[in-house]
């Protein structure tokens, strides 16, 4: 049986770096070496290395996507795309294994362009029945009014970079005096800030897998921060989360979710493994607050928790997806 020759591709060149590194070595131990060939490859400012057992290290020749250790040579067949942020989930590497002919696992080029720009989401999501929260977005060579902001949308709110993730240089904000300090930290993952009015509830995260001929809802998380909000101490610090899977929601509440889930994926033309995240307020109405277009897959991440609530073992949910987009590659 000749195995599919995969490249792992990790790290990247955002904030979440090493977030990305984490999930690639639970993802790598949980594929099947009996059908897969898995090399770990970690692409930062863009080279892409891989690191053999004896720690010796080979680059990738990007002309043709191959790697060549010792004189061995393996032309990868396939992608795995585990890399949060740039260049990862902005679509920069799909257009790149596009133009090379490599079939991957993540959102496409225009799905990954979408997904990551938050206003960009909440506009091709608009008219499909999903709740948003009223924003503002602001350019870096905007000026900021504080005082227009809060007379629009209120307090508290929160100011967040427009393209990032893990929650990097989003702030929850109680004072006007905070505005401007705020957009400045959102500024420095991104250039564009999205000001959004707060919405009170539950926050819940919702993993989905839509393939040709099936529809994969995992059971859905409730998120219980005890921070002030979902920021990057509580996902990565033990102890200053709470994630209860599955949910303690109504089937009224359950349905919504899962409804506003599946016209999110479709409205963005997602594919592979997505974690569409929500806040469900007192009267059981969800809102949306982002698309992860490839959510973080350590131990302590929540779509492995969700997979194993399922039934399921990381290894079969990657085997669903590689199928599925190797057969619509092959298209």
């Amino acid at each position: 049986m000749n195995r599919l020759k995969i490249a792992l591709l990790a790290g990247g060149d955002s904030s979440e770096r090493e977030i990305a590194l984490n999930s690639a070595a639970q993802i790598a131990a949980s594929l099947d070496s009996a059908k897969y060939d898995v090399k770990v490859i970690d692409l930062h400012h863009r080279c892409m290395t891989y690191t053999a057992p004896d720690g010796s290290q080979w680059e990738v020749d990007k002309n043709d996507f191959s790697l060549t250790v010792a004189g061995n040579r393996t032309q990868f067949e396939y992608a795995l795309i585990i890399i949060h942020g740039t260049p990862g989930e902005d679509g920069k590497l799909q257009g790149y294994l596009d133009m090379m002919g490599i079939p991957y696992s993540s959102c496409s080029q225009v799905s990954s362009v979408i997904t990551f720009d938050k206003i960009s989401t909440k506009r091709a999501v608009a008219g499909c029945g999903i709740n948003l929260a009223r924003e503002i977005l602001i350019g870096k060579d905007d000026t900021v009014n504080s005082a227009e902001i809060v007379e629009k949308l209120g307090l508290p709110l929160f100011v967040k970079p427009n393209a990032s993730g893990s929650s990097f240089g989003v702030t929850k904000v109680t004072d006007a005096s905070q505005i401007d300090d705020a957009v400045a930290l959102a500024l420095t993952e991104s250039d564009r800030v999205l000001i959004e009015e707060c919405i009170t509830g539950r926050e819940m995260g919702c993993g989905v897998v839509v393939t040709a001929d099936r529809e994969l809802l995992l059971p859905i998380t409730e998120i219980v921060s005890k921070r002030e909000f979902f920021d990057y101490e509580a996902k990565y610090q033990a102890g200053l989360s709470e994630e209860i899977t599955p949910a303690l929601i109504t089937e009224e509440v359950k349905a919504k979710l899962n409804r506003m889930t599946l016209e999110a994926y479709r409205a963005c033309r997602c594919s592979g493994i997505v974690r569409i995240d929500f806040i469900v307020t007192e009267q059981g109405e969800p809102y949306l607050i982002e698309i992860n277009s490839i959510p973080g897959m350590s131990s302590g991440s929540i779509v492995p928790k969700q997979v194993r609530e399922a039934g399921m073992t990381l290894g079969e949910l990657y085997d669903i997806v590689i199928e599925d987009s190797l057969k619509r590659f092959r298209q």
